[in-house]
C-alpha cells in the first residue's frame, strides 16, 4: 500500500489558473508540471540573477574588439560575474572547462574560449552567458560585429535577432510552444536560411536546464500549452546554409555548420505572465 503524502504548494497549480490548465489538459494538449511554474519568491531570485547576466554581456559589449582573444572574453565573464557575487554556470558544467561560450563564424554553438583564437576583422561572434546567483539562474546570448563585417554576416546576424523577437510575440498565455518555432523557422526561411533542428532552447531558473525542451522548427498550435509561471529561454540558431552540424570530436563540445557557412544566435529568458510576457535576460 503506498503511503498518502501530503501535497505541497508546488504540486498544485495556483488557483487562478488551475481550471484553464484542467480544460486545456481535458482536450489532450500538453500542460507544464506545476513544479516548473516559478512562485514569486523564485522569480526575483531569477531577476536578481538576471541582472548580473545582463550586466556581464554589456561589460563585453562595451569592450569587444578585433585584436583580442576569446580567452580574453572568458577571463572578463568570470571576473565581472564573481565580483557581482555570481558563479558562471558554463565553468565545469559536464566538464565544460571554461566560463563562457564564444561561437565565432561557422561555429553554431559551445564553441570553448582560446588563447590562440584571436577575433579578426569580419567575424561575427556569439557571447553566450549563464549566471547562478544564490542557486537562480539566468541565460541569454548576444552576436557581436567584429570591426566591418560582410552585408552577408551583416543580414544573417540582423534576420537570426528578428526571429527571436518573432517568437518573443508568440509567448502568451494559453498559446502553444510551438507557436514560437512556426514564426521563427517561417521567417528564417523567407530569407533563404534555415534553422538547426536539434538544439534548442530550455526551460531554466531553479536549475540550468529545465523542462521543456524548446524547438524552432514546430507548427502553430502544437507543443506544450504556455501557462503564466513557466520560464524558458528563445534561442534559434539560424544557419546561412544547410541546418546539418557536426560536433569537434576531440573536445566534444563545439558544433560547428557542416556546410562551414556562417550561423547567427541571440538568446533571451523570458517569463510567461498572465497578460503575455516578462523578458528576464538578454
Amino acid at each position: 500500500m503506498r503511503s498518502k503524502r501530503k501535497a505541497t504548494r508546488t504540486e498544485e497549480y495556483p488557483e487562478s489558473i488551475r481550471d484553464a490548465v484542467k480544460h486545456y489538459q481535458s482536450l489532450g494538449h500538453a500542460v507544464p508540471p506545476p513544479h516548473l511554474l516559478k512562485s514569486p519568491s523564485q522569480l526575483e531570485g531569477m531577476r536578481a540573477s538576471s541582472r548580473i547576466n545582463i550586466a556581464v554581456l554589456d561589460y563585453v559589449a562595451k569592450n569587444i574588439r578585433p585584436g583580442i582573444s576569446t580567452a580574453q572574453i572568458d577571463r572578463w565573464v568570470y571576473q565581472k560575474t564573481t565580483d557581482m557575487g555570481g558563479l558562471p554556470a558554463p565553468l565545469g558544467y559536464e566538464g565544460f572547462p571554461k566560463s563562457v561560450c564564444t561561437s565565432v563564424n561557422d561555429v553554431i554553438c559551445h564553441g570553448i574560449p582560446s588563447s590562440k583564437e584571436i577575433l579578426q576583422e569580419g567575424d561575427i561572434i556569439n557571447v553566450d552567458v549563464s549566471t547562478i546567483y544564490k542557486g537562480y539562474f539566468s541565460d541569454s546570448s548576444r552576436m557581436f560585429y567584429i570591426g566591418s563585417v560582410p552585408p552577408e554576416k551583416e543580414q544573417l546576424v540582423r534576420v537570426a535577432k528578428e526571429c527571436v523577437t518573432l517568437g518573443l510575440e508568440q509567448v502568451k498565455p494559453w498559446r502553444f510552444l510551438g507557436d514560437i518555432g512556426d514564426a521563427v523557422s517561417r521567417h528564417a526561411a523567407s530569407h533563404g536560411y534555415s534553422v538547426v533542428r536539434e538544439i534548442g532552447g530550455h526551460g531554466i531558473g531553479l536549475s540550468f536546464h529545465e523542462d521543456p525542451w524548446v524547438g524552432y522548427v514546430t507548427h502553430k498550435g502544437t507543443g506544450m500549452l504556455l501557462v503564466p509561471g513557466m520560464t524558458f529561454t528563445i534561442e534559434p540558431m539560424i544557419n546561412m546554409g544547410r541546418p546539418g552540424f557536426r560536433i569537434d570530436e576531440a573536445n566534444g563540445w563545439t558544433v560547428y555548420t557542416s556546410d562551414h557557412k556562417p550561423s547567427a544566435q541571440w538568446e533571451i529568458t523570458v517569463l510567461v505572465t498572465e497578460e503575455g510576457h516578462e523578458i528576464l535576460t538578454w
